[in-house]
């Protein structure tokens, strides 16, 4: 009598995304806010290529520069497709509600986010990041109403982490506002005041501030919404 098949083990997890099939997700990502994304990238890098062939001729040793311009076209290629879709990731979630949040998981290692941290009816929100700087909390929504629920969320922060730096931000492109594409830039420009043992410590903290249920607005939060790597600062 045949054995049947052994049935596939539950929760095994998925493989993990070759660097191909992210390459070709982000490409179909990016081609939607920019279609020419592609003729852009490499046009740029086979103009490159050919620049360095040119010399080369010049001066009687194409291979030596045609090598070298190939691998210069490549970087032009990356570098350029990097970049736009960068900027195509963030005119994807940007106006959306949660975009910050989106933005702020592509921060690097060192960083506690924790999205939501406050939400009203109206779906201002303000988000909290917690680093080497101290804690930042990020606001989105209409500006005076997100000034108010700033105000309000420093004070509860401050009751409970009172050592620690403590900045409000305002993501938006008026004055005295962080742009989306700009948040994590200027996280990481903010003074390096704490110890990395301080930012566990002030976690823990602020996970009193967590017990109070948080109520959800109505409409689309971009939590699953990925940046290229190239929008990771480096």
């Amino acid at each position: 009598m045949a054995s049947k098949a052994a049935p596939a083990p539950e929760g095994k997890p998925a493989k993990k995304q070759g660097k191909l099939s992210q390459i070709r997700d982000t490409y179909r990502m990016a081609k939607k806010r920019d279609p020419h994304i592609g003729l852009i990238s490499i046009g740029s890098g086979l103009l490159t290529w050919a620049a360095f062939i040119a010399i080369g001729f010049v001066v009687l040793n194409p291979w030596v520069t045609g090598i070298l311009g190939f691998s210069t076209g490549l970087l032009v290629t990356a570098f350029l497709f990097g970049r736009r879709a960068e900027r195509a990731a963030y005119a994807q979630v940007e106006g959306q509600v949660g975009a910050a949040a989106a933005v702020l998981k592509s921060l690097r290692r060192g960083w506690i986010v924790e999205p939501a941290v406050a939400i009203t009816r109206n779906q201002d929100i303000v988000h909290r990041a917690i680093g080497r700087c101290g804690i930042v909390l990020i606001g989105e929504g209409q500006p005076s109403r997100v000034a108010n629920l700033l105000t309000t969320e420093k004070r509860r922060h401050a009751r409970v982490a009172p050592k620690a730096p403590l900045y409000a931000i305002v993501v938006g492109e008026g004055k005295d506002q962080v742009p989306l594409r700009d948040l994590n830039k200027h996280l990481m420009k903010l003074p390096r005041s704490i110890q990395n043992a301080d930012v566990t410590d002030i976690n823990f903290r602020l996970k009193a501030l967590q017990s109070q249920p948080v109520p959800i607005p109505k409409g689309p939060i971009p939590q699953n919404t990925k940046l290229p790597r190239s929008a990771k600062l480096r």
